[in-house]
């Protein structure tokens, strides 16, 4: 319940102010309002999904759900003009099936689902002269139009450097500060989470330059440089990720490296002299290469791997087909299907009077069963209110401002406040409100405040009761995906690095004899680095084997991340749905463990080629703790299949 805080992000405002009025504006003065209604929809719609980020996620952000809009137009459109009433709830019941079911992919995914039901509700509910193909054509005119917007006009993060960076140089220098930050917890209370504000950190910057491209690689020298910055902050990472596990005090100066190339890639600049931290242990003799190594591709910025798996089919298959797509796509479609026969049911018996517009109901509906929005009666409790006050708001300026100019304007406003209003689902909805009873006001239809509440209310009502009906199959199905998926990430991770253990290492000199319990660190030949470094790089050998590890280290901290996120979400339900997921969090503490022992052996692997004794008994213990809880557990439960700890 909840708002999100943080400062106003002017440059969403000027978009928003410069969508949907705009649009409906010229189309009442080229006397198409009924398009104009539909492109400013879209455009609205648009804007709640033009949330902070770079440039090229917004393509696929706005873009994808903008698509699935479009078609969700068409096939409203087309089905409410040939067919009855009864073929036409069991066909957005389907439709709801498949919206609920994709929305298990991922956060696009999730935004395309909702634009897919919305649009098929109003282009179904809202009676308009044009065909289904045009207004799927302006649909979509009126959701790029926002998107062109993100593109063109300047944000205050492209002023520094290129024009095309805006969010992905900011998304890069906060991962070195979350570096920074974990080194100095190290040792403290305070170490779990800047680890955890690391790894979203480090999603964040992957997500900014893995967004859509052209091309299949970085074309630009400034995009390689940044792509290089980035793919050297994950060996710092992964050294600071063993200090935090070993918990061991460092120099105050181990932090100063990290910091000082979070200022260059912010800058745009050289690194300068960077302070070398002690090499008295094998995570800090790791974190003094990962800064040498920093230096180095900051200077040359010859480009580097993202290390993030691409989506494929046989995944995205998984995700609509496994325990959280087909549980939450069921819940879906018979909440949207429930919410169309109701409305369908009022419109033909005529309790909406002369105005036939329906589609408010299983349009609300939609955004009431989205999971990504909060907790199930929260989203109920905000949605009513927000339904109500926005209501309100409406009928007060319906009576004074002058039509339709004024209403215009209103759209206008309410369009600039949506990146303000979605800190929070009641504000969001109140200004949606606002906004689409006066476009619904400018096509023609009379002042429907009352009826919207009591649609609102009647949606909540719905959703509320089928949320809670017992389903077929296992329950907790999206907690029980999540966590599948960080166990086999964790898994892939522990038997990748294990599997080092089996060739010699990249420090390895000779094995120890009866006296040695580590081998020793060989000195390698230093040589200068390009001008502005101001440090010196070892020579260190391409590592394919490495580059690996790092890319199954990245999913196995996303998957864990997803899954908290997840669990979060399902126990603040009611207790009739939170209990399906009781004792999840402990399987992802200890999953969480496994991976950060796993960070702190491929660390010590590096260094000395074998793993240390307490590495393996903690490996072990976690290993055993695990298994004891999917034992025990009867609703949530994963395993993690024996991995030998001897090559």
């Amino acid at each position: 319940m909840r708002a999100q805080r943080g400062p106003i992000p002017w440059n969403a405002v000027v978009r928003g102010a410069l969508s949907a009025g705009p649009i409906l504006l010229v189309a009442v003065l080229a006397d198409r309002t009924s398009l104009g209604v539909v492109a400013a929809i879209a455009a609205m719609l648009a804007g709640i999904n033009d949330r902070p980020g770079s440039r090229r996620v917004s393509v696929k952000r706005i873009g994808v759900p903008a698509l699935a809009g479009a078609v969700g137009m068409f096939v409203g459109t087309t089905a409410g003009e040939h067919i009855g009433a009864v073929p036409l709830t069991v066909l957005l019941t389907l439709v709801g099936l498949v919206a609920g079911g994709v929305s298990a992919v991922g956060p696009v995914a999730s935004g395309a689902g909702t634009q897919l039901l919305v649009a098929s509700a109003i282009g179904a509910g809202m009676p308009l002269p044009e065909e289904g193909g045009l207004r799927a054509v302006v649909y979509l005119g009126g959701a790029c139009w926002l998107l062109a917007l993100r593109l063109v006009l300047p944000t205050p993060g492209a002023l520094v450097g290129d024009f095309r960076f805006d969010g992905e140089r900011e998304a890069v220098a906060e991962v070195y500060d979350a570096v920074a930050a974990l080194l100095d917890a190290v040792g403290s209370e305070n170490a779990t989470a800047r680890r955890v504000a690391l790894t979203a950190a480090l999603d964040h910057a992957q997500d900014a330059l893995t967004g859509p491209r052209l091309r299949r690689y970085a074309s630009s020298a400034a995009e390689r440089r940044l792509h290089a910055q980035y793919a050297a902050a994950l060996p710092l990472a992964e050294a600071a990720t063993a200090l935090a596990w070993a918990e061991e005090a460092v120099p105050g100066r181990a932090s100063a490296g990290p910091r000082r190339l979070a200022v260059a890639v912010r800058e745009n600049t050289h690194t300068g002299p960077l302070p070398a931290p002690a090499r008295s242990a094998p995570a800090l003799r790791a974190l003094d290469d990962a800064l040498l190594r920093a230096a180095e591709a900051f200077d040359r910025g010859r480009g580097g791997d993202l290390h993030k798996r691409r989506l494929t089919v046989r995944g995205v298959l998984r995700s609509v087909f496994g325990a959280g797509g087909r549980e939450y796509g069921l819940r879906v479609a018979l909440c949207f299907g429930a919410s169309v026969a109701v409305a369908q049911a009022l419109h033909h018996s005529h309790w909406y009077g002369e105005h036939q517009h329906w589609y408010w109901l299983p349009a609300t509906t939609v955004f009431l069963v989205k999971p990504d929005l909060g907790p199930l009666v929260s989203r109920v409790l905000c949605r009513a209110a927000g339904t109500v006050l926005g209501a309100l708001v409406f009928a007060g300026f319906a009576l004074m401002l002058p039509r339709p100019e004024g209403l215009v304007a209103l759209v206008a406003v309410s369009g600039a406040l949506i990146p303000v209003a979605t800190r929070h689902f009641a504000a969001q909805t109140a200004v949606v409100t606002v906004l689409v009873l006066a476009l619904v006001m400018v096509g023609g239809e009379p002042q429907a405040s009352v009826g919207r509440i009591t649609e609102t209310l009647l949606a909540c009502a719905i959703v509320l009761i089928v949320g809670h009906l017992p389903m077929p199959g296992q329950r907790g199905g999206g907690v029980r995906s999540r966590l599948a998926a960080a166990s086999g990430a964790a898994e892939a991770y522990l038997t990748h690095v294990l599997r080092e253990t089996e060739r010699p290492g990249p420090r390895e000199m000779a094995r120890p004899g009866p006296r040695q319990t580590e081998r020793p660190v060989p000195r390698q030949t230093p040589r200068p680095v390009p001008q502005g470094a101001g440090s010196v790089v070892r020579d260190t050998p391409a590592d394919d084997t490495r580059a690996r590890r790092w890319t199954l280290r990245r999913e196995a901290y996303r998957a864990l991340a997803e899954a908290r996120t997840a669990i979060a979400l399902a126990a603040a339900e009611l207790p009739a749905l939170a209990r399906h997921s009781e004792g999840a969090d402990e399987i992802v503490a200890v999953l969480e463990g496994i991976v950060d022992t796993t960070t702190a052996c491929a660390v010590h692997l590096d260094d000395s080629g074998r793993l240390a004794p307490e590495q393996v008994q903690r490996l072990t213990e976690l290993l055993d703790e695990l298994g004891r809880l999917d034992e025990g557990r009867g609703r949530v439960g994963v395993q993690l299949p024996g991995v030998p700890l001897a090559g």
